[in-house]
């Protein structure tokens, strides 16, 4: 299969969910779980393939998948860190891939125009690297890595996450966010706070039907 064009989604799903309580990416959020969103959102912006990394809750989240166009790939060593799951996701597409976005399932603020807009700049510069940033400070997920970084990011390890960024900062393409979109859902009050905010944007949509 030609990897020509082709950028795929990693959806980072394998968490334990400590500080939650229960597995937050099962958690209704106006109407999909969060990892349901995570999958849609990266198909919408035309990730593909769009590979969910699994971990704890591994057969539940697959479950909750099942009927989506993904791919559910187990991280072993989940435990360890995020930084495992994104090396196994990305791991997953070598070969397959131009390049690859890896997201946050718990991060239900992102959009899928954020996401396209990664894509749309990397293709449109030489960078091997394109980097959020929240607030003008803050660099977070969604960052979309060329297939020439696959290799650094498929060996990262636990206490790493933050070195492929690092290393190829200075050749890397910066998008701008508000901060408010960098918000993810680690403790109850998140959840509740994000499943009101939802809530009223389905009430307001449903009010003003055409509006943008």
């Amino acid at each position: 299969m030609s990897d020509e064009g082709r950028v795929a989604g990693i959806v980072l799903a394998a968490g334990s969910s400590t500080r939650m309580g229960r597995n937050k990416v099962l958690l209704d959020l106006g109407g999909d779980s969060l990892v349901q969103r995570g999958v849609r959102l990266a198909g919408e912006a035309g990730l593909d393939p769009v590979v969910v990394v699994t971990g704890d809750f591994r057969e539940a989240v697959e479950r909750e998948i099942r009927d989506l166009r993904c791919v559910a790939v187990f991280n072993a060593d989940h435990a360890a860190g995020i930084q495992t799951s994104a090396a196994c996701g990305v791991a997953s597409v070598t070969g397959a891939c131009e390049a690859a976005v890896v997201m946050l399932a718990d991060m239900p603020f992102v959009t899928a125009h954020m996401v396209r807009t990664l894509v749309e700049r990397y293709a449109e510069t030489d960078a091997p690297l394109v980097v959020s940033r929240y607030g003008g400070e803050v660099t977070a997920p969604p960052i979309l890595y060329d297939q020439a970084l696959f290799g650094e990011v498929a060996r990262m390890r636990a206490g790493c996450g933050r070195e492929v960024v690092r290393r190829h900062r200075e050749r890397a393409a910066v998008v701008d966010w508000p901060a408010d979109r960098l918000r993810d859902l680690d403790r109850p009050g998140d959840y509740e706070s994000a499943r009101r905010e939802f809530a009223a944007d389905g009430a307001s949509a449903a009010a003003h039907p055409g509006s943008s």
